[in-house]
């Protein structure tokens, strides 16, 4: 599968991306927040700093809302990531949760994580499991991470190889469960280790995700049967309407259907808890979103203080969340954030 930006795709343009989100005849997002009496959306910490480091990926994911891959030059440089440290410094951010595409691909990677480690911060890395096997630069990424206390978070859409290969690739799973095996045997996953490694599940199609601990029960008792692999928790997170999955909603004539059932879904409970409340995004180039779906929407915080060089806590504090029709994916059922269901 070829990236948006390769194929040329309008969805590739974040304007268009919202004017087809906009063109459902569906109840405005903002009015459904209004009638829960969370209008305008509030930050209540920022606890959090949520950085994508680069949008080159090694893989090519069906459902990808960052549309990464291989072709994707966008990359943090070092002078960003000295950024963002002196905002860590002089604020009350207690974790740093790098993404990508694949984050290890940045060639500062390993020195952004070691300066983050020196701050006392936890450091969260988002790791498709394939990287660990794509070459010698990162067959000892295992070891890295477990010496500096990384928290792996790692997607694995199911514990079944049809359903994994048909969303990330041909090949995927297999490689999965021996990147899984090789986190498993520094320690990853083991109780008492301390090493933490989630897995995350997020639908094949346009459905929300079953409930999590349930789904857990069933990947755990799945991989260790079939492959004596263990792991701390499973996160499932809804796909939201953004990029290369609105494109197959798009292209398949799910879109409507799919969009009507986040709306119909909706959850004040679940709305009053959306993670944009307690984080703060950091774009490859230094630009500020309220999240990271907000960042591939191109929909930058509507503060002043809109790059991470500038970071002042108190002034973000005081922003209103940009909010758009793709916010009912957060908000359906049990509600979805990067750390999984949140009731």
């Amino acid at each position: 599968m070829k990236t948006l930006v390769r194929r040329n795709d309008p969805l590739a343009d974040p304007s268009h991306q919202i004017a087809v989100l906009d063109s459902a005849a569906l109840p405005r997002f903002e009015t459904r927040l209004a009638e829960s009496q969370l209008f305008p959306l509030r930050p209540r910490s920022i606890g959090t700093l949520q950085v994508n480091v680069g949008k080159m990926c090694n893989q090519t994911c069906s459902h990808c809302h960052v549309d990464a891959g291989p072709d994707r030059q966008e990359i943090m440089t070092r002078e960003t990531m000295q950024q963002c440290l002196d905002a860590i410094r002089t604020s009350e951010i207690k974790g740093v949760d790098l993404t990508g595409g694949a984050p290890e691909m940045n060639p500062d990677f390993r020195w952004f994580v070691e300066q983050i480690t020196a701050l006392g911060c936890e450091t969260i890395v988002r790791c498709n499991l394939t990287i660990l096997l794509a070459g010698k630069a990162y067959e000892d990424l295992p070891q890295f991470f477990a010496t500096h206390r990384v928290h792996v978070v790692s997607s694995l859409p199911c514990y079944s190889k049809g359903n994994t290969d048909g969303q990330r690739g041909i090949g995927v799973y297999d490689k999965s469960i021996l990147a899984l095996k090789r986190l498993n045997e520094v320690g990853y996953g083991k109780e008492g280790s301390g090493l933490l490694l989630d897995l995350v599940y997020n639908p094949a199609g346009a459905f929300l995700p079953p409930d999590q601990k349930k789904l857990e029960q069933d990947y755990k008792r799945e991989l260790k049967q079939l492959f004596n692999i263990e792991f701390n928790e499973l996160l499932t997170i809804t796909n939201l309407p953004v990029s290369r999955f609105l494109d197959f909603l798009v292209q398949s004539g799910k879109f409507e259907h799919y969009l009507s059932t986040l709306v119909q879904s909706y959850n004040p409970r679940a709305a009053a808890g959306v993670m944009c409340r307690d984080l703060i995004s950091v774009g490859w180039d230094g630009k500020l979103y309220d999240c990271d779906f907000n960042q591939m929407l191109n929909l930058e915080v509507r503060s002043p203080v809109r790059h991470i060089r500038d970071f002042q806590n108190g002034a973000l504090l005081e922003r209103h969340i940009a909010v758009g029709q793709h916010c009912y994916g957060c908000t359906a059922g049990q509600g979805s954030s990067c750390g999984g269901q949140t009731l």
